[in-house]
């Protein structure tokens, strides 16, 4: 199946509360404990430094961090690293990863569309499932090519429409509907809005489809760590009421029972996600 995503909404809808997105997101991801599953999610900031040749010395600056997985990843490499989040609980986790390490990150609570950094500061821009979450997308494309400088290279990783995440997402807004207007953040996860948000200030993108597999106990017990500390789930299933949670439950098991590659009552589900590395002109 494929999914076509509308890049350019029409003038007819209403121009969306960016900033009373930006606060009901804000409690969202600050909900739960996002660390449980970020951790998990480790490999892919590793995968996305050696793709984009971190190279010791460098500057490196994380957007919509996290827990810090390629922030620690470009750490690991010797590059100094910037790690921003809007959250701060998020940043702390990260801090925490950090000094058990023993690497050295400037931890700085900081908003995607509006940073707080010279144009040009930055030898490489980096976001792993962060960025692709921002009401503004244009705003977030916008800031991270500004801040890289000339010759430099923004790295992502983006969970596409049609992979699992993005299924998923599907299956919330049968439940609760996207603010009109809003563009999905699926949309991060195509070659056709990478293509949109960098190609004129890029000297090339690299787009890559990967897979991360999701590895759980069972079905159920992904769904208990997701809906117990992924915000966005965890903020859908308080917004309804008990027939709605058994019913969203009931789809989200549904969506795993397809795609689970497991045949031992555990749960593998590969998950797709578009990496990608643009080079700034």
């Amino acid at each position: 199946m494929t999914t076509v995503i509308d890049c350019h909404p029409t003038a007819a809808k209403p121009a969306p509360d960016f900033e009373a997105l930006k606060s009901k997101q804000h409690a969202a991801w600050s909900s739960g404990d996002y660390a449980r599953i970020g951790v998990t999610l480790q490999i892919v900031g590793e995968e996305l430094a050696e793709a984009m040749d971190l190279r010791a010395g460098q500057k490196v600056l994380d957007i919509a961090a996290g827990n810090g997985n390629v922030t620690l990843a470009a750490a690991r490499r010797w590059c100094d690293v910037t790690s921003t989040d809007y959250v701060e609980s998020l940043l702390a986790h990260g801090r925490q990863r950090a000094e058990t390490e023993g690497l050295r990150i400037d931890f700085r609570v900081a908003d995607a569309e509006h940073l707080p950094f010279e144009d040009g500061s930055f030898d490489a821009v980096v976001s792993t499932f962060g960025a692709m979450f921002s009401p503004s997308q244009n705003s977030t494309a916008s800031e991270m090519l500004r801040v890289c400088k000339p010759g430099g290279k923004i790295g992502l990783a983006n969970w596409t429409p049609d992979g699992f995440i993005g299924q998923m997402f599907r299956v919330i807004g049968k439940y609760l509907p996207p603010p009109t207007g809003v563009k999905s953040p699926a949309l991060w996860g195509t070659r056709v809005w990478m293509d949109q948000a960098f190609d004129a200030a890029a000297a090339g993108i690299v787009a890559k489809p990967r897979m991360f597999n999701f590895r759980y106990y069972s079905p159920q017990h992904f769904l208990a760590i997701f809906r117990e500390n992924y915000g966005p789930l965890l903020k859908a299933f308080e917004a309804l009421d008990a027939s709605g949670q058994e019913a969203l439950a009931s789809d989200i098991l549904a969506l795993i029972g397809e795609m689970n590659l497991a045949s031992d009552g555990t749960m593998v589900v590969p998950g797709e996600y578009l990496e990608v590395v643009v080079t700034r002109r």
